[in-house]
């Protein structure tokens, strides 16, 4: 059996003391997360936050740094999670954007209030992102390398590989 870890992005983003979180249906319940989401195919970390934050609130999103990469383990589920969450800051919101698909709304809580509404977090990952965020984790985001192998590069390389064999 091969294992493969969930490669999925987070904003953390705060305005006025309160964070943007998303009421979205998952599982069967309503559950609190952060905009979030899985990273796509031949899409960079950076973008895939900045899409999903757009898809999922309207909102545009600019990541500036790196709040935490976690792995989490989830004993209901036989799946790992890799979590990269982001802040930065919002540079424009389309009230009309349709919301992505299992999405009711967008929220803004403060700690507190995130904090009172623990049991509907969508994983343990809400509250420890916010926490870190708060206690002041800023990694920059040349941490992250993103190196894409072009169209033209894997057809060179099938190439050269049938040249040699």
């Amino acid at each position: 059996m091969v294992w493969k870890p969930d490669v999925t992005v987070a904003a953390v983003v705060e305005r006025d003391g309160k964070f943007l979180l998303v009421e979205e249906r998952a599982g069967g319940r309503v559950v609190l997360n952060q905009p979030a989401g899985h990273l796509e195919h031949n899409e960079s970390l950076q973008h895939a936050i900045a899409r999903e934050t757009l898809e999922e609130t309207g909102w545009t999103f600019v990541p500036r740094d790196i709040v935490g990469i976690y792995l989490w383990q989830p004993e209901h589920l036989s799946k790992t999670f890799l979590r990269i969450a982001f802040c930065g800051q919002l540079e424009g919101h389309d009230p009309s954007r349709p919301l992505d698909h299992g999405i009711l709304r967008t929220r803004w809580l403060d700690r507190e209030q995130l904090v009172a509404a623990q049991a509907r977090h969508r994983s343990p990952l809400v509250a420890r992102c916010v926490d870190d965020y708060l206690s002041g984790a800023r990694y920059p985001l040349e941490l992250l390398t993103h190196l894409m192998r072009s169209v033209e590069t894997a057809a060179d390389m099938t190439t050269s590989s049938a040249a040699s064999g």
